[in-house]
């Protein structure tokens, strides 16, 4: 698998695997919990600055588990989502996000318009970039996001383990939740913890939806891969249930899982 990164010196966008065989690129927005030193943390105390409010823990280790085993390319954002949420277009408030969930960002408050822009120009333009530069040199191309979620949200438990999210283009999350019982006993849903209606489907919206590419963001709870172990398993697991989905859909292209 080879690997090349693109703004290593801004370190705002990572691309893995740009030469790939898959027609998958695979995309991971909130694959870091990385806050740059002159955010001096965002004002957030250090018991919160590895939470779900400033990253998706273990997404990227799936998402880098899965790019092995499908051979395919992976665009993922190297800053927290607090700094910039590259799955949020630069004209949502919770781009730049002034409270996450139950958290308060003290370094997000009172961001002047100039502050915003600067922002959009170092972290979101680079990865937008990024992603459309990769999905251009990728034949047949198909998008798949990966997310992970809390199990508990606002004092709720969620029951959902996998949600399989989509926005207009519905093709290959059909065909994934067809295929699910084939390959997981996990409770798996469509459009759930989030939906479209919660603004989380902008890469899916910039990126695929326009060029009728598949696509579908996969959200998966993260106390089913704390470990590097789960995450493989998981990954595995995704790897095979995506080629079949994909063959569902009798689309051109080459999704099929290596060794």
């Amino acid at each position: 698998m080879t690997q090349s990164k693109i703004d290593a010196v801004e370190g705002v966008v990572q691309l893995d695997n740009a030469d790939g065989s898959s027609s998958i690129v695979l995309v991971c927005e909130h694959a870091s919990a990385h806050i740059p030193a002159e955010f001096d943390h965002l004002g957030l105390p250090e018991n919160v600055r590895q939470s779900h409010a400033v990253w998706d823990p273990g997404a990227m280790g799936v998402a880098q588990h899965l790019a092995r085993r499908l051979d395919a390319a992976l665009v993922a954002g190297a800053v927290s989502r607090l700094i910039y949420d590259c799955n949020r277009p630069p004209e949502a408030e919770d781009a730049m996000p002034a409270r996450s969930e139950v958290i308060d960002v003290p370094g997000n408050m009172a961001l002047s318009p100039e502050q915003r822009r600067e922002r959009i120009k170092r972290y979101y333009e680079p990865f937008k970039r990024t992603l459309h530069e990769q999905i251009a040199k990728t034949q047949a191309p198909v998008v798949v996001t990966i997310h992970s979620f809390t199990p508990v949200f606002h004092g709720a438990f969620r029951s959902v383990e996998i949600g399989i999210l989509h926005d207009v283009d519905a093709r290959l999350a059909d065909a994934l939740i067809d295929t699910a019982p084939k390959y997981t006993s996990a409770s798996v849903q469509r459009n759930q913890p989030y939906g479209p209606e919660n603004g989380v489907t902008h890469t899916l919206k910039e990126h695929a939806i326009p060029g009728e590419h598949l696509n579908v963001m996969l959200e998966i709870r993260n106390d089913l891969i704390k470990t590097e172990a789960d995450q493989r398993e998981i990954a595995d697991m995704i790897a095979v249930w995506l080629s079949d989905a994909f063959a569902q859909t009798k689309t051109e292209g080459r999704v099929k899982c290596v060794a």
